[in-house]
């Protein structure tokens, strides 16, 4: 997993905790259609994910951070028309459950 360099605070995170189905249909395409449109959104600063894996065990699980300028390009993004259609079948077909939590980011220091 990558870290996400990103600009002095304050800025903004939107954290996407979800657990899927078993239908995989279509989810890796879609998956990278939305990455790509994201990168183009004014105000995306970068995204940090992982997966729940245990051994033997299909991952079911997974945390999403992306990371914004401000609220103003979390809206524009969570209105985007591509975005809405990824929404709605994630709902329909790929997730059991998720939550969204946005936060504001006061402070942030790094070890390298």
């Amino acid at each position: 997993m990558k870290i996400v360099k990103t600009p002095e605070p304050p800025y903004y995170a939107v954290i996407f905790t979800s657990h899927k189905t078993n239908n995989d249909a279509g989810y890796n395409e879609m998956s990278l259609k939305m990455l790509e449109l994201v990168e183009k959104q004014h105000g995306f600063l970068g995204y940090e994910s992982a997966i729940d894996s245990v051994v033997g065990k299909t991952p079911s699980g997974g945390i999403t951070i992306s990371y914004w300028k401000n609220l103003d390009s979390i809206k524009n993004w969570r209105e985007n028309k591509e975005h809405i259609l990824a929404q709605k079948f994630g709902k329909e077909k790929w997730y059991k459950s998720y939550k969204i939590r946005i936060c504001k980011i006061e402070r942030d220091y790094m070890f390298e």
